[in-house]
């Protein structure tokens, strides 16, 4: 009896980590369609300061830096970064950077901040191991890295490939517009990241 009731416990667990696991890799696969399909508009980095709406705010749709194409992609399968982030800040104001200075949170520029989106997805969502091994970064991956001069930048893994094969390509914006390149190790990662709400 003890037996059964532990190998039914088991396949519960078994079985809730499956469905956990496709939950994931459902969105991952939606968040690397978004990514790409974003690519299509015509986007100038601009890292403007813009008052924009809440929620659900962007900033002008031909305008935009690396944070805004974590946004939009997620906010093409449903999730609002900006408010989430919001909200979250909000509440925990003080487990997030003070890099510039703040005193309470903007609903405005909190959410385009990279340093902000990383301890948000370490907050809420999975922060996967930081490898030089190509095979460790999937599609709807979220990645960070560390530029010169003590810049942060972020990107999304998607479903296309390098052209010997070996990575999949990754939709940033650096300044170039919304594109897909392949520069998942070209810059120090600092970051990696799974989120679903």
């Amino acid at each position: 009896m003890k037996l059964s009731k532990l190998t039914m416990k088991l396949k519960v667990f078994l079985l809730l980590l499956i469905f956990t696991s496709i939950g994931f890799a459902q969105t991952n696969d939606k968040l690397s369609i978004a990514a790409i399909e974003i690519t299509t508009q015509k986007v100038i980095y601009d890292p403007s300061y813009f008052s924009i709406k809440y929620p659900n705010g962007d900033v002008p749709k031909n305008k935009g830096v690396c944070t805004d194409v974590i946004i939009r992609s997620y906010r093409l399968i449903g999730i609002d970064l900006q408010q989430e982030v919001h909200e979250d800040m909000k509440e925990h104001f003080k487990l997030y950077p003070k890099i510039w200075g703040l005193k309470k949170t903007d609903k405005n520029i909190d959410h385009r901040r990279v340093p902000n989106l990383m301890t948000f997805f370490k907050r809420k969502g999975n922060s996967l191991p930081i490898t030089l091994k190509a095979k460790d970064y999937l599609p709807g991956d979220i990645v960070s890295w560390s530029l010169s001069g003590g810049l942060t930048h972020i990107g999304i893994v998607v479903n296309k490939k390098s052209t010997d094969k070996k990575r999949y390509l990754i939709v940033h914006n650096i300044g170039a517009g919304q594109v897909i390149e392949d520069c998942l190790f070209s810059f120090n990662i600092i970051g990696h990241y799974r989120y679903k709400n």
